[in-house]
């Protein structure tokens, strides 16, 4: 299976999209699934269903992370390096969704939903949301970028 797979599949388990993302590609990191499921929670629905910058892709630049970035505070070519891979990231999916904010995605404006439970996951959902396929690019551009970075 594919780490795009995997992420799909998280997703239809009803994992948010930052949860998806990040856990198919936990190995990577030596993170178990739980523990990067908990770690990336807080980021699904555009940050905390805020409809800010979508989970997938927040997912996303924490995995990036994961090839190059410093872990010294002074380490300003790693950080450099590490923003670059983030920001080929946004392209490439801007190329495809044409923005990286969740709310604009949904097409549905920006609401702090305090107190109120997601959405159930029917049939319905999946035809008017286009996070099943977000997430599926979203990974399936970063095995692409991973795939790369290692070759070089």
């Amino acid at each position: 299976m594919t780490r795009q797979e995997k992420a799909g599949e998280l997703f239809l388990e009803g994992f948010n999209c930052s949860q998806s993302v990040f856990t198919a590609f936990c190995d990577r990191f030596g993170l178990n699934e739980e523990t990067a499921k908990r770690i990336s929670a807080g980021l699904g629905g555009g940050v905390g269903r805020m409809r800010e910058v979508c989970g997938a892709v927040s997912a996303a630049a924490m995995v990036l992370g994961s090839l190059r970035a410093g872990v010294t505070g002074d380490d300003k070519e790693s950080k450099k390096e590490n923003y670059d891979l983030v920001q080929e990231f946004a392209r490439r999916f801007e190329a495809i969704h044409s923005t990286v904010i969740c709310r604009e995605m949904l097409k549905r404006p920006a609401s702090l939903q305090e107190g109120t439970l997601p959405e159930n996951r029917t049939p319905e959902y999946y035809k008017n949301r286009p996070c099943l396929k977000v997430v599926e690019d979203a990974a399936g551009i970063l095995e692409e970028m991973i795939g790369e970075y290692e070759k070089k």
